[in-house]
């Protein structure tokens, strides 16, 4: 531990985010847990929570519908969002969350935080209608692979965005170039180590050492047309064994369960914290394009496929691993079974994907958003 490190003790930061969607509190976690690990008091709270619980379990739950039926209701969404941000004008999105700046500011006071982060849009733009009126500090964390609409309504002292290559899309939608910091998005520590022992991980999950593994993941929620997909994959391949993560879609585990019950070719897996083990000894990831599940697996280094993204920042993400051959992007169960297939048999593009990520995509976005928190905090004070 540095002196900076020792002077920032009694200096507490909050961590905010929202439940829409699984990755922007998973990346919100892992910046947490760096924190605490070098001594610095950090707190995640779920910004609906402070402003209005009810109120977050409503949004939290009106998002999860817009994904359903293939994420038509988001895609609609995603699209106004992209055509209002051409107006000009600010979004009834910010004038929403501009609404609960006094009762997010009162938290932040109360409780004596020195530097705010968010993963989220909502809590940015609440923090930037607090900022016109108070001195804070405060640094927004993008988890998807491009610009989504109404970053540009936000005022962070900081814009950690997932990669230099695209800082040209977030100053051309009206970020301030001095603000990005291409970083990566961040992931939590187990998805960071340089190597994995795959025997002994077999060992623990009580997997077949001789088995050649594909992991499905679908969300936190297990979207997707699994079903379908499991079926033509089973009919369509042999020798590989499919773990499916259903997150907590408990209906899906269940019907998984029930289905294959006479199948050693099918694991249905329900929600677990040793995510990162199973993509370990997995030779290839079926992923739905999520930015967060996506970086852990391109850090962690495994051959890709993206699967079905929802309309909107999902295929923005698919795009800009499939364009930098980091990953293969499908749009049906077709083209799934044609490139799992294809993938698992050709080593050399296994290997030139991994290379590939290790080119583009950053691992230590933790420990960079750290130093810049720790600097801070050192000299900052919220008034």
């Amino acid at each position: 531990m540095n002196i900076l490190e020792i002077n920032c003790n009694s200096k507490k930061v909050l961590i905010l985010s929202c439940g829409t969607g699984g990755g922007h509190n998973t990346a919100a976690r892992a910046i947490q847990e760096e924190l605490l690990e070098r001594g610095i008091k950090a707190d995640f709270k779920e910004y609906l929570e402070i402003i209005n619980p009810d109120l977050k379990d409503r949004v939290n739950n009106l998002y999860i519908k817009s994904t359903n039926k293939n994420g038509k209701v988001f895609k609609r969404v995603y699209h106004l969002g992209k055509i209002y941000e051409k107006t000009g004008l600010k979004s009834p999105v910010y004038f929403f969350n501009s609404l609960s700046k006094k009762k997010l500011y009162t938290y932040i006071k109360e409780n004596g935080y020195s530097f705010i982060i968010t993963t989220h849009l909502f809590a940015a733009q609440a923090l930037t209608a607090i900022k016109k009126e108070h001195h804070i500090n405060f640094m927004q964390v993008a988890t998807d692979y491009v610009s989504i609409p109404f970053w540009e309504e936000t005022n962070p002292d900081y814009f950690v965005i997932p990669s230099k290559e695209l800082e040209a899309d977030f100053i051309q939608k009206g970020m301030k170039p001095q603000k990005l910091l291409p970083l990566g998005i961040p992931v939590r520590k187990q998805f960071r180590q340089e190597e994995y022992n795959e025997s002994k991980i077999k060992e623990q999950l009580k997997l077949d050492f001789n088995k050649r593994y594909i992991l499905i993941l679908n969300g936190s929620m297990g979207f997707g047309n699994v079903k379908k997909m499991a079926k033509k994959l089973l009919e369509n391949t042999k020798n590989y064994t499919f773990i499916i993560s259903c997150g907590n879609n408990h209906k899906l585990y269940d019907y998984l369960r029930n289905e294959y019950k006479n199948s050693d070719r099918i694991i249905a897996l329900s929600y677990t914290n040793e995510l990162e083990k199973y993509m370990a000894i997995c030779e290839v990831i079926l992923s739905k394009p999520g930015g967060l599940t996506t970086t852990e697996i391109a850090v962690m280094g495994k051959p890709l496929i993206h699967i079905m993204p929802i309309p909107g920042c999902e295929n923005n993400n698919a795009d800009f691993f499939a364009e930098r051959q980091m990953s293969l992007k499908c749009s049906n169960i077709e083209q799934v079974v044609k490139n799992t297939k294809e993938l698992m048999e050709n080593k050399a593009q296994q290997n030139m994907m991994i290379e590939k990520q290790k080119e583009y995509i950053l691992g230590d976005a933790c420990e960079k958003i750290a130093e810049i928190v720790i600097k801070e905090l050192d000299r900052g004070k919220i008034r």
